[in-house]
């Protein structure tokens, strides 16, 4: 005879009792933690810092040698470029710009400048164009962006009769980007829409949205705070608030829609957040916990510049997770009432029984299981081919808006001096003494010339006190096409490397565009071990919390599978220029990122509709009734958060950079592949062909895996005992 003894409440449990017992006092808390942050956070400001040192490297080599030996050139550089159609010499033009850069020397940032009059080759054949530089006292990232937009004025202010002006270099870049917002809005304000129509009520559908803005402002004033202890780099709020933002309305929903079904089921307001909490806040915490390690599992790959988004990201993702388990709780219990009357008659007007269509497709795909999983794998396998001719890089100034001055200065300098002048190679030549750099500097600049795809070179420049020389070389194509990169693999495979025998001297092959190189090189390198990590934590968390060897191996595939089709459709849009998008390389560091978030998150949906699985078959026994269940029970929810989740990230593809546009798409891809593609057809048809062998695990490995229960152990039942033994007899 079952025991008939109280069941004591869960942690979960309590949580939420503490919370609907003193709802002011955990709101309260919320809003004080929101201000306080935020004001201390404007008090102090950021400091974001961009820093992609990779040791080892040749271009970091090159860097790290400069910086020692000649200090004065290891800065970064900015680049004032003039056109004047009738010739910069022609009246009083060449007066008015000299007369600018003058004033420019003058201005904090300026370490030196060089007149265009001066610099060997610094003036276009025609003499229509020409471009001074600047010599800034520090790299670009540390430079005010008050101090860039004072030089930006001041060079622009000779602009007329003629005379056109425009400034290059990062650091006018980094000035001239947006602070962003746009995006971040109409993503929230789409969200709200959908959310509205799944609830039928405007407050029931502003909780999630409201839990999600107080964790994620909270947060973003932490990695402001953050960013003055840790290099943290500039793109990091953007990123945080897209994945904050999505992720934060989905642990809200999850959590929301199983207190609605509960309140549909009879239960009090009290009951059904409490019984919510101890169940879909288990698979938040799950899902949570593994975004996580997904995450920090970019320490995995050594990369400096990552590993603070890493950081801030995850710190977002789990203070959204605690959001949406203390201070949805509280708000419910405010607004429990009036949201308990709206979903009640939201639910008698939809006249239809809850789950009924999910049921219906659930048996579709069951009948036949084999056809809908080998045309859902065939569709993914397809979208993620285009993924293996992936060209890592980064964004320069081409690739900026046609209205920004540094893409003007890009062209300017494309048109006057050939397309490569915009990613120089930087070739430094170091020889056993100084009696002998400039015989190998004169022997470098000959194997340039005569190296096909270098359209010129500088004179060799010896550095003085010491045994250093540079050449700078030009290629032929612009610093993002395929040929320029196999000119650098050329120069280090082949040409320095026959030079530096015959000389004795050491070559190091250096600038941006080799910097993006080895930077890709890094990422690809390092990749194996950053999946291994990733993908075994979590296969191993699904492993204790299912007690099955196929559900995480099965999850494992199908989320590299959607990631692949992810990536494979950025390759398409951004690399190979579809739809019309300027074709160039996909951002070195999108693909880990992509991956890190993807995979966690992908893990939501997994969790989710695989615990209702769980939870049906523990409770019943039977292996088809699960499937059905689970996938009536979580359909609608699972749906609802993946379309919040791709108008939150799509929004993103508004954004005028690059890389986050790169990262909306990538990421909006992701989740609809993975909602409709994986959750609504692969998996049901998985469990059905495995049928009860889904929840096979072996007896040695069950005795050494800990207990992660995601369900109150007095769910299940004597009815599942039989089932099991009987699968595992299987």
């Amino acid at each position: 005879m079952a025991s008939t003894a109280p069941v004591s409440a869960s942690r979960l449990e309590r949580l939420a009792g503490w919370s609907q017992r003193h709802h002011w006092l955990a709101i309260g808390l919320w809003i004080v933690t929101l201000i306080s942050i935020t004001a201390v956070s404007q008090a102090v400001g950021d400091d974001y810092h961009d820093e992609h040192s990779l040791p080892g490297t040749q271009s970091q080599q090159l860097t790290d040698t400069l910086e020692q030996a000649a200090p004065q050139q290891a800065g970064d550089t900015i680049q004032v470029v003039m056109h004047d159609e009738d010739g910069l010499a022609a009246g009083g033009n060449r007066d008015r710009i000299e007369a600018m850069l003058a004033d420019l020397a003058g201005l904090p940032p300026v370490n030196a400048v060089t007149s265009p009059f001066e610099a060997e080759g610094a003036i276009s054949p025609d003499g229509t164009i020409g471009y001074a530089t600047l010599a800034l006292n520090g790299a670009s990232t540390d430079v005010p962006r008050e101090d860039v937009q004072d030089l930006i004025e001041t060079a622009q202010a000779v602009s007329g009769d003629g005379l056109e002006v425009e400034l290059g270099g990062d650091a006018v870049r980094g000035a001239e980007e947006s602070e962003g917002g746009a995006a971040e809005g109409a993503g929230m304000l789409a969200a709200l829409v959908i959310l509205v129509f799944m609830f039928g009520s405007l407050l029931a559908a502003s909780l999630p949205l409201i839990t999600a803005l107080f964790a994620v402002g909270s947060t973003l004033g932490v990695i402001v705070l953050v960013s003055n202890a840790v290099t943290v780099a500039t793109y990091t709020p953007p990123l945080m608030m897209l994945v904050g933002i999505g992720v934060g309305i989905d642990y809200a929903l999850l959590i929301f829609a199983r207190y609605r079904g509960e309140l549909l089921a009879g239960a009090d307001r009290q009951q059904a957040a409490r019984k919510a909490l101890d169940t879909a806040g288990r698979s938040v915490i799950f899902a949570g916990v593994t975004v996580i390690i997904a995450l920090l599992g970019l320490f995995a790959l050594g990369l400096g510049s990552l590993q603070g988004v890493a950081l801030a990201v995850a710190l977002t993702v789990l203070v959204t997770m605690v959001a949406s388990l203390t201070l949805l709780p509280s708000l419910l219990t405010v607004f429990g009432r009036r949201i308990e009357r709206r979903v009640v008659k939201h639910a008698e007007r939809s006249k239809r029984e809850p789950g009924q269509r999910w049921r219906r497709l659930s048996d579709v795909v069951g009948r036949r299981p084999l056809a809908p999983l080998t045309v859902a794998i065939a569709l993914l396998l397809a979208l993620a081919a285009p993924a293996l001719n992936m060209r890592l890089g980064f964004a320069d100034a081409g690739n900026e808006a046609e209205s920004a001055t540094s893409r003007r200065a890009y062209d300017l300098l494309a048109e006057g001096f050939g397309p490569g002048f915009n990613g120089p190679l930087i070739v430094l030549a170091e020889a056993g003494d100084t009696t002998e750099v400039d015989s190998a500097a004169a022997e470098l600049h000959d194997a340039l010339q005569a190296t096909p795809g270098v359209a010129d070179t500088t004179p060799p420049q010896s550095i003085p006190d010491s045994d250093l020389a540079i050449v700078m070389a030009f290629p032929e194509t612009a610093p993002q096409d395929a040929a320029t990169s196999d000119l650098v693999e050329q120069l280090r495979g082949e040409v320095l490397p026959q030079l530096s025998d015959q000389t004795g001297a050491t070559y190091l092959v250096g600038g941006s565009t080799a910097a993006a190189e080895d930077f890709a090189d890094a990422v690809s390198d390092r990749l194996p071990v950053f999946l291994v990590v990733v993908v075994g934590l979590s296969s191993l968390l699904l492993m204790a919390v299912f007690r099955s060897v196929w559900i995480p191996l099965k999850a494992a595939v199908l989320n590299l599978l959607s990631i692949g089709a992810s990536l494979g459709v950025v390759t398409l849009v951004f690399g190979e220029g579809l739809f019309g998008v300027p074709a160039g390389p996909v951002e070195a560091f999108v693909p880990v990122m992509i991956f890190a978030i993807v995979f966690g998150l992908s893990m939501d949906y997994e969790v989710f509709l695989v615990s209702r699985m769980h939870e049906e078959w523990r409770r019943s026994g039977n292996a088809v009734r699960a499937v059905r269940e689970g996938l009536a029970t979580t359909g609608g929810v699972i749906t609802a958060a993946a379309a919040i989740m791709i108008v939150v990230f799509g929004a993103f593809i508004l954004s005028p950079d690059r890389m986050l546009q790169q990262f909306g798409l990538g990421l909006a891809v992701a989740v609809f592949l993975d909602a409709v593609v994986i959750r609504c057809l692969i998996v049901p048809a998985f469990m059905r062909l495995l049928g009860e062998r889904a929840w096979w695990l072996p007896r040695w490995l069950d005795r050494v895996l800990p207990v992660i229960p995601l369900e109150r152990e007095d769910l299940a039942t004597a009815a599942i005992e039989p089932a099991r033994a009987e699968a595992g007899r299987r």
